[in-house]
Parts: structure tokens; C-alpha cells; sequence
């Protein structure tokens, strides 16, 4: 989940967006704030109490609630995904398991968020859909291999990854929001490293080589021309140009995506 992405989707619907939650720098203050004095479970309550205090008497509700819901569909899939992994037996190698269940704890207590902030909206969370995570057969041995296990994986943290970096754009307007949103993307990033070093791939995506997963999510990584310039006429390879340089995703892209393992 990536608080700054929804933030900024909202401000799509509502240009005061910042100013109803308090100032842009205020606000991430007060979040720093509340990281050395409360527990952690607390913070999904707290920021769904802002959201409340922002848009309890405002029109803009619906709107809101619509992509808070479409974010919680898209936590509930990653979450259930390391729920059923670290349930089924003999899956995880003892000595990673603890790697997946760190994993696992981050995307609960995304979903707990945005459950907490869409019910402080007087709104209903989203119903957690159906999946199947083999997407109709696909990846019909996810839970008893881990070498398919891990390849979904990678897919998701990719595809996360990128679809953040697809956002950058609209945040670049206002640095406060763009500083803390790239320190919360080089964390995910790593992520996405850690689940390809598991599988004994590059920690770097290399072109459209989808390692085995989705072919879909590594759409334009072949990408040799940044900044204008066609990297290739200055004598790098395009391996080392896609190794390099890491693409974005747009929703559009991201959806059909998510839409492979979403049932009902």
C-alpha cells in the first residue's frame, strides 16, 4: 500500500485535499510523531481519524471511498497471497520463512489501514474477493512448489514497484511528498531485490525477461532511450541500459495484471 499514491488520488477528486488533513510538511510531522510514541497497530486508526476529520461533512466522500476500496482490493490480493503461502506446509524453507513472514505482517497492516480508514468515512470496505492464485491453472503447483511460489511473488513486488514509480509524475509538484514517497519506494524496491535474489535472479530486471512469471509486468523494460537520448548511440548494450534504468506502470497496465488472479 502506498499511503502517498492514495493521497494523491484523492487529490484528483479533491484539489484541498492537503490542506483539509493540515499542512502538506504538518501532516508528515505529525505521522513522525506518532511512529516514536504509539504502537504500530495504532497508526492505521489514527490516520483513518484524519481521513474523518478531513471528509466527515464533505461531498467528496464517494469519490474518496471508491479509491480507497480500489486500493484495499488490490492489499487484500497481496495479502492473501502470503497468508495462503505461509499456511501451506512444507512450502517456505524454514530458514526464509521469516523473511515472508515480515512480508506478510506489512500487507496486514495495509489492509487494516485501509479497512480503518474507509469505515471512519461511514463508507463499506470493499468485500475481500475470491482468488485464485493459480490463475486458471497457469500456476496450478503455487502452494506445494517454491520455485512457483517465489516466481508470484517476484511478479507482485515487480509490478508494485513499478506501478509506483508510475505515480512519481504527480507528485513531483510538492517535495515534501515526493521526498517521503521515495523513501518509502527504495524500501519496496529492496523488497522486490530480495524475492529475485530468492530465485536466483539479477536483483535488477533485464529487459522484458519476465523470469518465468507474467509477461505482461515487464512491458517497455526493453526501453534504451532516457532523457531523449538513445543510450545505444553512446555504446552501452541494451542489457546494461534496461538493467540500469527501471520503467514504469501505468493503472491501465497494472489492472489487467491483477485482473489474472482476481476470481469473483
Amino acid at each position: 500500500m502506498n499511503l502517498f499514491k492514495i493521497i494523491k488520488d484523492i487529490e484528483k477528486v479533491d484539489a484541498e485535499v492537503y490542506d483539509r488533513l493540515d499542512s502538506r510538511r504538518g501532516m508528515f510531522k505529525s505521522v513522525g510523531k506518532w511512529g516514536g510514541r504509539i504502537a504500530a497497530a495504532s497508526v492505521p486508526f489514527m490516520l483513518g481519524g484524519m481521513l474523518k476529520k478531513a471528509y466527515g461533512q464533505t461531498s467528496n466522500n464517494s469519490a474518496i471511498i471508491e479509491i480507497l476500496n480500489y486500493a484495499l482490493t488490490l492489499e487484500y490480493l497481496e495479502n492473501e497471497f502470503y497468508a495462503m503461502g505461509l499456511a501451506a506446509s512444507g512450502l517456505i524453507p524454514a530458514d526464509r520463512k521469516a523473511i515472508f513472514q515480515q512480508i506478510g505482517k506489512h500487507e496486514a497492516a495495509h489492509v487494516t489501514f485501509l479497512t480503518t480508514a474507509i469505515q471512519s468515512l461511514q463508507g463499506t470496505p470493499a468485500t475481500k474477493p475470491t482468488f485464485d492464485f493459480t490463475a486458471d491453472g497457469t500456476y496450478s503447483d503455487v502452494f506445494s512448489n517454491y520455485q512457483t511460489f517465489l516466481a508470484l511473488s517476484q511478479a507482485f513486488e515487480d509490478t508494485g514497484v513499478r506501478a509506483y514509480k508510475g505515480q512519481a509524475g504527480n507528485l513531483i509538484s510538492n517535495n515534501d511528498v515526493l521526498t517521503a514517497a521515495l523513501q518509502i519506494h527504495s524500501v519496496e524496491a529492496r523488497h522486490a531485490a530480495m524475492v529475485r535474489r530468492l530465485r536466483a535472479q539479477k536483483g535488477w530486471i533485464n529487459g522484458k525477461d519476465s523470469g518465468g512469471t507474467v509477461d505482461a509486468i515487464y512491458t517497455g523494460e526493453d526501453n534504451t532511450t532516457q532523457g531523449g537520448v538513445n543510450l545505444t548511440t553512446l555504446g552501452y548494450s541494451a542489457a546494461a541500459i534496461s538493467q540500469a534504468f527501471d520503467e514504469p506502470l501505468t493503472k491501465d497496465q497494472v489492472l489487467p495484471v491483477a485482473s489474472l488472479f482476481i476470481k469473483s
